[in-house]
Order: structure tokens, then sequence, then C-alpha cells
């Protein structure tokens, strides 16, 4: 009954901002988000937010920041925040039993969408603090006989910096290089596997240029050589098929936000055979079988299990209609410009993330131009450095070409007429850059800008 009355209020207030706020044009994956307050408002219909003004919400097409929540993950979650609302680790009453038999649905969820068994799940806040666990957590564990880990130079920021701490207690770390794809070298990671090597960590799907790596393989060499395989799948996790067993991972970071699930949950995969130890990050109550204490969020894991579950049902349907949408977004590019280029492997991609560069065009001026349509150059954690993306430099990826990169996100709820309308606002905004660029000209007219000498004053 308090739920009923809640989503009752919930659909007046809606009906009442949307009354009053007059929006225009808002994105599919915006919908059924309520309008703010009035107070950012200058004119109906306009909005300015730190400074610039927007005509209307914008396109949403950053799905690799994270993804908006599926309406039927949220209708899973609402009991457990209003009526169900006990602590699953309260074990002398309802309300605490009915949450624990909450959490373990969700656990047995996550499992079958990676072909794992719920015993090998565990809840923790994100793929940042699972792959934390994973790295600093193994090696602590194993210390005494292995102080080296690989990785590769392309990873996402946390594992990286999880490295880097690593190194900073004196373990030895090996970032290996990836080719012009972005696709790991197998025999350059197999060379680099040293006796007292206790942790091989490959990203599954990147979060910059969207490549899969060869999981599979990189599997087989980690096993022929008894060494832990880690992987961040948080990118991967509902977007393709995913197998532990095949991939012979013994560790697995996963993110609830990713799959439009709620944010501020995750997982992570532990294999129990063979058994695969990690030393905990955090101390507390020893919930999570000890690996990571806290009271365990049942409406986020409910979230998050209703999400991984609908995402094995309708996988195959979103994958078909996602790729159609980036076909349709990067012909529809290409056939209005010149220039443009796809950063990272065509042939072992997921279709969802386009990073397009357009030479000839300033970065910033191009994503600020953009302001219509939502999208970023590259990783949300890493957003706001001018810095080229460490990820496209690690591919070769020329540094004026690396600044001019946009990461499209495409999305279970992204429409045809969203890819349209960021084709012609895309194209539009490029044409006017390219405008006022001499270089361009210059290579309009046949020069090759590359031979020139430039003078220094």
């Amino acid at each position: 009954m308090a739920s009923k009355l809640l989503a009752s209020a919930f659909r007046r207030t809606l009906a009442r901002t949307t009354n009053t706020c007059a929006y225009r044009g808002i994105s599919t994956a915006a919908a059924a988000v309520v309008a703010p307050s009035r107070e950012p408002f200058e004119d109906q219909g306009v909005v300015t937010v730190k400074g610039v003004k927007i005509s209307a919400r914008p396109l949403y097409l950053d799905m690799q920041a994270t993804s908006p929540v599926d309406p039927r993950v949220l209708d899973a979650m609402l009991p457990y925040y209003l009526a169900r609302f006990g602590n699953p680790h309260s074990r002398t009453h309802l309300y605490g039993w009915e949450s624990d038999s909450a959490v373990e649905i969700a656990r047995t969820q996550v499992a079958d969408l990676i072909g794992a068994s719920p015993k090998e799940i565990v809840f923790t806040s994100g793929a940042t603090e699972s792959n934390n666990i994973s790295i600093k957590g193994v090696m602590k564990f194993y210390k005494e006989k292995k102080r080296h880990v690989i990785t590769t130079q392309t990873e996402h920021k946390c594992v990286l910096d999880s490295c880097r701490h690593l190194q900073q207690e004196g373990f030895d770390v090996t970032y290996l290089p990836v080719g012009n794809d972005g696709i790991v070298d197998l025999e350059k990671l197999r060379s680099a596997i040293r006796p007292d090597t206790g942790l091989v960590s490959v990203m599954a799907v990147n979060n910059e240029i969207g490549v899969i790596q060869p999981l599979e393989e990189i599997g087989k060499i980690c096993k022929e050589f008894n060494v832990p395989f880690h992987t961040d799948a948080a990118q991967a996790l509902g977007k393709i098929p995913i197998d532990v067993e095949k991939w012979n991972v013994s560790l697995m970071s996963l993110s609830g936000h990713k799959i439009y699930g709620p944010k501020g949950v995750g997982a992570l995969y532990m294999r129990r055979r063979p058994r695969i130890r990690v030393e905990p990050q955090m101390n507390g109550g020893g919930q999570e079988r000890g690996i990571r204490s806290g009271t365990v969020p049942t409406p986020l894991v409910v979230g998050m299990g209703a999400a991984c579950e609908l995402a094995k049902k309708e996988m195959e349907y979103d994958d078909k209609r996602i790729t159609a949408l980036q076909e349709r977004l990067l012909n529809g590019i290409k056939a209005k410009l010149d220039g443009v280029v796809v950063n990272g492997s065509l042939e072992r991609r997921y279709a969802g993330n386009l990073n397009l560069s357009f030479a000839y065009v300033e970065g910033e001026s191009l994503l600020m131009g953009l302001k219509d349509v939502a999208v970023s150059s590259g990783s949300a954690c890493t957003s706001a450095s001018l810095e080229p993306s460490y990820v496209l430099r690690a591919l070769g990826v020329d540094e004026d070409m690396a600044h001019t990169s946009i990461r499209f996100g495409i999305g279970r709820f992204t429409t045809e007429a969203e890819i349209d309308r960021a084709i012609e606002l895309t194209v539009q905004q490029v044409e006017k850059l390219r405008e006022m660029s001499p270089l361009y000209e210059m290579v309009k007219e046949g020069i090759d800008i590359k031979q020139i000498q430039w003078a220094q004053h």
C-alpha cells in the first residue's frame, strides 16, 4: 500500500513539474527523470548549468559513463526502500529474513549472467572497489612468494592506480603496450610472465574505445603458467556473452550502473575451484564472507540482480539494435565529413561504444559546441582533464587527433531519431570549426601540413 501511495504521489509531482517546465526535445534516456526546480531556468525551456545555456535536456549518448535505470529495475527495488526495509544480516525476524532472501536471489541472478556459482559472488560498492580488492588483495595475500603484476597501459584508472600503489610498496608491475587497434599482444604477455608473477589483470571491454580483448586466449596462457587472471568486466557485463569457465578468470569486477541498474553497487566474482584468496581491504562486521565488510544495501543489490536478469534475456536483441544504430551513426557522419577516424579495432569491438577523432578540429571547442548532445572525450573519471586520453596515446594516436576524440555511447533506450539528430549536430559543429581552421584550408589546397617546418617566434 505504501509503495502504491508513493507511486501515485510521484506521478502527480511529475505531471505538475512537466506542465510548468515545458521541456523540449527530452532525451529518451532522461524522459523518466523528474524535472529540476525552476531556479536554474532563465527563459521557458532554457536552462543554465555551470554557465552554459542549454535549450533543452541534451540527447544522452554517454552510456559508458553511466546508464539510466531501467523502469523494471526500479520496480524491483522500490519495495525494499519501503515495506521490506530490513537489514539482511538481522537473523531473528521476518524483516531480516526477507531482505536476506532478496540478496541471495540477486546473487543468483548475477552469477547466472556470467556462468558462475552464487557462492562465488561478493557484493561491493562498484567496480572500482572490486578492482582494488582484486589487485591489492591478491598481491598482499600472496606477498611472500608473488611480487609481480602484469596489466596493460589502457586499463581503467582505478586499476592503474592500484598497481602504482603496489609499486610504492615494493611490488613490480609490467604495463604491456597495445597495438594500434587497442588489442594486447599475446606473445608479449606470455614473455612477461615470471616465476613470481602473482596476477594478470586485463580489461574485458575498454571503457574509452570499446575494444574487446582476447580473454579466452589470455585465460589459457594464465592457466598454462598457473597465474591468477583478473578482468575488469564493468563495460562487458550484459553487453557481450561472459563465461568465467571459458575465460578461465579467477576474479572479475562488475558494476551495476553500467547495465541499467543503480549506482553504488557492484560485484566481485571470486573463483572457488581452484580457490583464489584475497586480503580484505576493509575491516568490519565480516559480511560477504569477510571479504567486504559493511551492511549489504538490499535495494541496490536487488536492482543489480534485476538488471542482470533483464540483460540475460535481452542481450541478443539489444546487441542487434545497438549495432544497427552504431552503423547508422558512423555511416551518417562519414557520409558528410572527411577526416573522421575510428579509434580502436572495428572487428573486435562492442558496438555501443564508438570513439571518433575529427581531423583539423580543436577538441574542447567541439565538445563545448555539442552541448545539445551529452557525449564525452573519454572516461568519465578523467573527463575534467585537458590532457589527451592516455588510452588513445597508448594506441599511437597523434596528440592533435587524440585531442579531438569524441566517445558516442549507444544503449538500450537510444532511438533512431536521437542518432539522426546527433549526426546533424556533430556535422554542423565540425563544419563550423573547420571553417575557422587555417590548417583545414591548407589541406583543401593540397598542402601536406606534416611537411611544413613551423618557425618559432
